[in-house]
């Protein structure tokens, strides 16, 4: 498997376009060992990389499940440019499982485009306890991280080609009558 050979939550620092971008980040309290240390991986990527601690809004969630709604909520209520989704679903007995973490994927990427708002699914969906640790500070490193890099490099792109389109001369692109 890839994800053994390496940390997953290395990346290349950048300049990113996000001076005053605000994030918000939706917790999930299930599995709150995995998804607070997540958390403080995205929380902290974020900081270091120029996001100031004023302009992150923190809200807990029951579970995975309703990430989603609140996702839709504070893309409506709060003035952020992204909403980052932080969940941890383990394999059970049973197949709640994979309802759960269907639903959860799809509801959140619906959220994202009905928004139009970047909203980043940092769920993890493994089998044990031990492939979660390993992947939110463990030897896999923490997919926080990936998940708080990923929402600033979101709303880079959408400024920068929101900055790119506004500079275009689109008259070639209209049809004359």
């Amino acid at each position: 498997m890839a994800s053994s050979l390496k940390n997953l939550s290395d990346y290349k620092e950048t300049a990113l376009n996000i001076v005053g971008a605000k994030i918000g980040i939706l917790i999930s309290e299930w599995n709150d060992g995995i998804t607070n240390a997540m958390a403080q991986g995205a929380i902290d990527t974020m900081i270091k990389n120029g996001i100031a601690e004023d302009d992150i809004y923190v809200r807990y969630v029951p579970g995975t499940f309703e990430l989603a709604y609140a996702a839709q909520q504070m893309s409506q209520y709060k003035p952020v440019n992204a909403v980052i989704c932080i969940g941890c679903v383990i394999q059970g007995e049973t197949r709640h499982f994979d309802f759960i973490s269907q639903a959860s994927a799809n509801a959140v990427a619906n959220v994202a485009i009905n928004n139009d708002i970047p909203v980043i699914f940092g769920v993890l969906t493994t089998d044990n306890l031990q492939q979660a640790q390993d992947r939110a500070g463990g030897k896999h490193g923490n997919k926080g991280i990936e998940a708080g890099i990923t929402a600033i490099k979101m709303i880079s792109m959408e400024r920068d080609m929101q900055n790119e389109f506004d500079d275009e001369d689109w008259s070639d692109f209209y049809l004359e009558e």
